[in-house]
């Protein structure tokens, strides 16, 4: 049950897509799937979004394919442009939406990324977001000069002077640096930059910023870690929250609750963190035709070779030789630890005790090995008629527990269109969606306020 103090009768709800590239929930076989790399592809699903009035175009990051058995992982729709090329291709293209590059704090250095930022955040006139992710695996560090250098206890700290550093960055332009008339006698204001010089466990840097600040002052800060520490770099760091409770109310609103605490700990207002969980959304016209397309979309995402790949990750072994419309393997899965590179089907969990409940359920249910592996994937999303997800929707926004959603396309490029025709104006009728977009810079589509270095916070609270 939710507070009722948290209860928002107008609220509306935010929408931003999220364009993944490397993930088995697209349907790629399908014959109106598209390329997840060719320009037209990225370009469509913008366009898509920002006829529909979307927030923000978000972008994943890859830096190294993933694996299995020491190959590529064919199964995945793999390659990625690099973030930020790509969307300043897609600034030159689009006039409102926010443009969101995943870009890792562990293996870029300040001086480089944040200019790439600004980059961005100037060529589309305030619209850059910047989701800052961390990572500790050395698999994915072998890619880098300094593969698998970073303790995992350290990369939230290497994160949180990374924004710091970020911000002052930022920061080094005067408000008034740039000459705003031919008559100036020079184009910048003289002693209006400032160089940052940082000396942390982390960087030891002096750098002299090179381009001034945006029409939103900042990229837009998003997160997305869910442990305790994520939480909390976010309450001290963040915008916006890219979450993963975007299916079950009471779980989302016992995460918002969370949040809005870790706020009032840091001393910021409890609603200055956007929540936008990600999931997946499946319309269909008429109530009676729901749990067929929701049936096409789950066989569409769990092909043979794909639920194959997912039960071998729980028995520690190669299950490609094996019929996925057969039933589970016979013999009990190798307890050895499996590769990073695999994924995380088993979560940490005894994959005897995984095997176990799993068999029980098949046996129960009657279900082959691909039907165990769609019905125990944990998904996120929303199921019905554009009416019945537009009301629920609107209850979670306007109950407290989000702000809006992060939609993930079962088909791309196409995969919006029924959002953005059906249910987008199922919402507007409601009073629950925009009708047009009233800023031009992504902070002012959030309704967020200043940049946390361009404001006064109040003291933060004790703990504990």
């Amino acid at each position: 049950m939710t507070d009722n103090s948290y209860a928002r009768p107008g609220a509306q709800v935010h929408f931003g897509v999220f364009f993944h590239g490397v993930n088995h929930t697209t349907i790629w076989s399908d014959p109106t799937s598209g390329s997840q790399i060719d320009f037209e592809s990225f370009r469509r699903v913008a366009h898509t979004a920002e006829r529909g009035l979307f927030d923000a175009f978000f972008l994943g990051e890859g830096l190294r394919l993933r694996e299995q058995e020491g190959k590529i992982l064919d199964l995945d729709i793999v390659g990625r442009p690099d973030a930020i090329t790509q969307l300043a291709a897609l600034a030159g293209i689009t006039r409102n939406i926010g443009l969101v590059a995943t870009q890792n704090t562990t293996y870029n250095e300040p001086a480089d990324l944040v200019r790439r930022l600004s980059g961005l955040d100037l060529l589309s006139g305030g619209r850059a977001g910047w989701n800052a992710v961390t990572t500790d695996n050395a698999w994915t560090g072998e890619n880098f000069r300094r593969g698998g250098f970073l303790d995992h206890a350290d990369r939230y700290e290497r994160a949180g002077q990374f924004l710091d550093t970020a911000r002052a960055i930022w920061d080094g332009w005067a408000d008034d640096a740039v000459a705003t008339s031919t008559e100036a006698s020079s184009w910048a204001t003289a002693g209006s930059v400032q160089d940052v010089s940082r000396r942390t466990s982390q960087f030891d840097v002096t750098i002299t910023p090179t381009l001034p600040r945006s029409a939103q002052g900042h990229p837009v800060i998003f997160q997305a870690g869910d442990s305790p520490a994520g939480r909390d770099f976010a309450a001290a760091h963040a915008d916006v929250i890219f979450s993963r409770h975007g299916t079950h109310f009471d779980e989302a609103f016992a995460f918002a609750e969370d949040i809005r605490a870790r706020l009032r700990r840091a001393g910021r207002p409890e609603d200055d963190v956007k929540i936008l969980p990600g999931t997946q959304i499946v319309l269909a016209e008429n109530a009676s035709e729901v749990e067929d397309k929701v049936r096409w979309v789950l066989e569409g995402q769990y092909t043979g070779q794909t639920a194959l790949s997912l039960v071998g990750q729980v028995w520690g072994r190669d299950l490609s030789d094996r019929d996925p419309d057969g039933p589970l393997p016979e013999f009990d899965p190798v307890p050895a630890p499996i590769s990073v590179t695999r994924g995380a089907a088993r979560d940490g969990k005894d994959p005897l005790a995984i095997a176990r409940e799993w068999r029980a359920l098949a046996e129960a249910q009657n279900l082959s090995l691909r039907q165990v592996a769609i019905a125990t994937t944990q998904r996120s999303g929303f199921a019905g008629t554009p009416g019945q997800v537009a009301d629920e929707l609107t209850r979670w926004v306007r109950s407290g527990v989000t702000d809006g959603f992060n939609v993930s396309p079962y088909l791309v490029p196409t995969g919006l269109d029924e959002i953005v025709d059906l249910l987008v104006p199922e919402l507007q009728e409601r009073g629950s969606y925009r009708t047009e977009y009233e800023g031009s810079t992504l902070r002012e589509h959030l309704g967020l306020r200043p940049p946390l270095s361009r404001r006064e916070l109040p003291p933060r609270q004790a703990v504990g």
